[in-house]
C-alpha cells in the first residue's frame, strides 16, 4: 500500500510519526494504528485520483474528497467506531502537515466523526471478582501455572493494571514493593499501591516458577519459559467464567473495570481513581465505572460544602 504514496508524502508521514513518538510519547501500538489509518487514507486518494497524492493535492483537499473516502470506508464494512478512529488519525496528520507546509487543512478538520454508541464496561460484582481470584488456577495443568494465573488476575483486580502493564513487569520488579511505578499508555507514568494480597500472590508464583527470572526478563512466563502471552490469560478467564457461570464480558480487562467501580462504590475519590488507572481524562474514568447517577449524586451531596 505504501507504493501508492508519493515519496515526499511517505517521508512526511514518517516525520509525523517520529514526532509523535518523541514529543507525545506515543506507544508503538498507537503509532502502528496511526500509520495504517493515514496510509489507508492516502492510498484511497491515489486510487480515487489515479496517481499518488503530492503536496499540492494534499493542500487542496475538498470536503467532497473526505466524504468520498468515508463512504468508501463504510462501503467496505468499516464500523463507525473504527472510522472515527481513522478520521482522528488523518486529522492529526493533516494538522501537523498543514503547519509544516503553511496551509489550513480546513476540509479535513471540518469533517465530523460518525456517531457511535460507546460500549460501557461491565465490571464483575465483588463476590464474582473474589471467586475469579480463588478459582482461576483450578484448571491449570501444573501448580506453578495455577500460581502464575492467580498472580496475574490479582494484579489486574487488586492494582487496576492493564493486562499489558501486568505482563510488562520484569524480574527486577520482584518481590513487589509497596508501590509500583507503571508506564501506561502514551508513556505516562503513575504510582500504584500494591495490596498485600497482590504481593502474596506474586510471591507464591515466584516460589514455584521453574524458570530463572533475570532482572531484564519478563516476570510472568509461558510454559516454555518465554514471555506470557496475554491470550493465555484470556483463556484462563474463559475457563473460570464457564465454571462460575459468568457472562462473556468477564474478561481480564473487566477486572480493571471492577477495580475502579468497587473503589468508587466504597467511597473512593474519582480523581484519585483516575490517577490510579492512568486516565488522562476524568470523563474516561467516569465511563469506566459502573456506578449509576444516583450513586454519584449521593457522593456529591455528602461531600459538597453547600449541599
Amino acid at each position: 500500500m505504501s507504493l501508492a504514496l508519493a515519496p515526499s508524502t511517505r517521508a512526511a508521514l514518517a516525520d509525523w510519526l517520529a514526532e509523535e513518538r518523541a514529543l507525545n510519547a506515543a506507544a508503538a501500538n498507537t503509532l502502528s494504528a496511526y500509520a495504517a489509518d493515514v496510509t489507508g487514507f492516502l492510498a484511497f486518494l491515489a486510487t480515487y485520483d489515479g496517481a499518488p497524492a503530492g503536496p499540492a493535492r494534499l493542500a487542496g483537499l475538498e470536503l467532497r474528497d473526505m466524504r468520498a473516502w468515508m463512504a468508501h470506508e463504510r462501503g467496505r464494512g468499516l464500523g463507525a467506531r473504527s472510522l472515527a478512529r481513522a478520521l482522528s488519525a488523518v486529522k492529526g496528520f493533516f494538522r501537523w502537515y498543514g503547519r509544516r507546509e503553511g496551509f489550513e487543512p480546513t476540509a479535513v478538520l471540518s469533517v465530523r466523526a460518525p456517531k457511535f454508541r460507546r460500549k460501557l464496561p461491565r465490571p464483575l460484582a465483588e463476590d464474582a471478582a473474589r471467586a475469579v481470584l480463588d478459582m482461576v488456577g483450578e484448571s491449570a495443568r501444573e501448580p506453578w501455572i495455577a500460581a502464575r494465573d492467580t498472580a496475574v488476575v490479582t494484579l489486574l483486580y487488586g492494582c487496576g493494571l492493564r493486562i499489558s502493564e501486568a505482563l510488562g513487569l520484569t524480574g527486577r520488579d520482584a518481590p513487589l514493593p509497596a508501590t509500583l511505578v507503571i508506564r501506561g499508555k502514551g508513556g505516562k507514568e503513575r504510582v500504584v499501591p500494591v495490596l498485600p494480597a497482590a504481593r502474596d500472590a506474586v510471591d507464591a508464583y515466584l516460589a514455584v516458577c521453574p524458570f530463572d527470572l533475570a532482572p531484564d526478563g519478563p516476570l510472568f512466563r509461558g510454559a516454555r519459559g518465554g514471555a506470557l502471552n496475554p491470550r493465555l490469560v484470556a483463556r484462563s478467564m474463559e475457563r473460570v467464567r464457564a465454571l462460575l457461570g459468568l457472562p462473556a464480558t468477564a474478561t481480564p480487562h473487566a477486572l480493571r473495570h471492577s477495580f475502579a467501580t468497587h473503589l468508587l462504590e466504597a467511597g473512593g475519590d474519582l480523581r484519585a481513581i483516575q490517577e490510579l488507572l492512568g486516565h488522562a481524562s476524568l470523563s474516561t474514568t467516569q465511563a469506566y465505572t459502573a456506578v449509576d447517577t444516583a450513586r454519584l449524586m449521593a457522593v456529591y451531596e455528602a461531600a459538597h460544602p453547600k449541599a
